[in-house]
């Protein structure tokens, strides 16, 4: 266990000693709530840094309470990437950040200064780090229809319509995570060609890093995640939501099947009381932060229990 300014310390020594033009670099990760930002500042103000955000859902304009973004007097603070960059209906992906994340890095690089890698999204770690397929734009119109395809024949249709033109593909996919399987259907109609024909064709990252995983006892981190909620909906969360949704925006999009933002839609729509909607954002919050962790065990990653 150590104290925030301890592991700042201990990173800012490391990073000087280990510096060069293809790293390593650092990354911060940790579950959501775990306070990743607030020692994500000090150090980068530390080491002349400028932060790479990895959170998948911070890089739009219009989602800020419930992505509990960074505030105004942060990112003045520390120069940061890929916040509020994109609106809701423009398409961007693990593979998207990843090609633009390393193209980042070699601009921040010439500048003179250190890139810092934040954030909790688990796919755009693991592409920063490990690389990803080139695959090609799809038309958004073809996920459209996928997803109506869904909603009108099920998700067994479209998992045995996968084992047809993509078997290794549909060998690989568990056919309950439809968006997975939609996402192989959506390349195989909208490029030509079956996923697996990318994934042949791996990019590998031109950096190395060093991956720094933030943790707390669980029920501290749970207090922590129950607090963050409260406040998000003290801020505004509700009226965030139905400012989107009064823009036009379709409570379909799949930017928002987000926790925080699905669990809204459903009570403006009379699915449940608030109280009812409070509970579930702090309930499925606290399993997201569980399927985090899980997920950077599976790597040879530093753990760091913060105080």
């Amino acid at each position: 266990m150590a104290t925030i300014q301890e592991i700042i310390t201990e990173l800012v020594t490391w990073q000087r000693a280990h510096l060069s033009e293809k790293g390593p670099f650092l990354i911060l990760a940790g579950p959501t709530a775990v306070g990743k930002t607030d020692l994500s500042l000090e150090l980068a103000e530390q080491l002349r840094a400028e932060i790479i955000s990895a959170d998948s859902r911070q890089i739009y304009r219009q989602m800020t309470i419930g992505t509990a973004k960074p505030p105004p007097e942060a990112l003045r603070r520390v120069p940061h990437h890929f916040i509020d960059e994109l609106d809701l209906d423009e398409p961007f992906s693990a593979g998207h950040f990843a090609f633009a994340a390393w193209e980042r890095m070699a601009e921040v690089l010439a500048r003179g200064r250190v890139p810092l890698v934040v954030g909790g999204s688990t796919l755009y770690l693991y592409a920063l780090q490990f690389g990803l397929a080139e695959i090609p734009d799809v038309d958004p119109s073809v996920r459209r229809w996928l997803n109506e395809r869904l909603q009108t024949e099920g998700p067994e249709a479209l998992y045995a319509e996968l084992q047809r033109v993509d078997p290794q593909a549909a060998a690989r996919l568990d056919p309950t995570k439809t968006q997975r399987v939609i996402r192989a259907l959506e390349v195989y109609h909208g490029t030509g060609q079956p996923i697996t024909c990318y994934y042949r064709h791996h990019r590998a990252a031109p950096y190395t890093f060093r991956t720094i995983v933030l943790y707390r006892e669980r029920p501290e981190l749970y207090e922590r995640i129950n607090r963050r909620v409260d406040q998000m909906l003290a801020a505004g969360l509700v009226d965030e939501v139905r400012s989107i949704l009064e823009a036009g925006y379709s409570p379909d999009l799949d930017v928002l099947r987000t926790i925080g933002y699905q669990e809204v839609i459903a009570h403006l729509q009379g699915a449940y009381d608030q109280e009812t909607m409070r509970r579930l954002i702090q309930r499925n919050t606290r399993r997201y932060a569980k399927r985090q962790l899980t997920w950077f065990r599976r790597f040879d990653f530093d753990w760091y229990r913060l105080d």
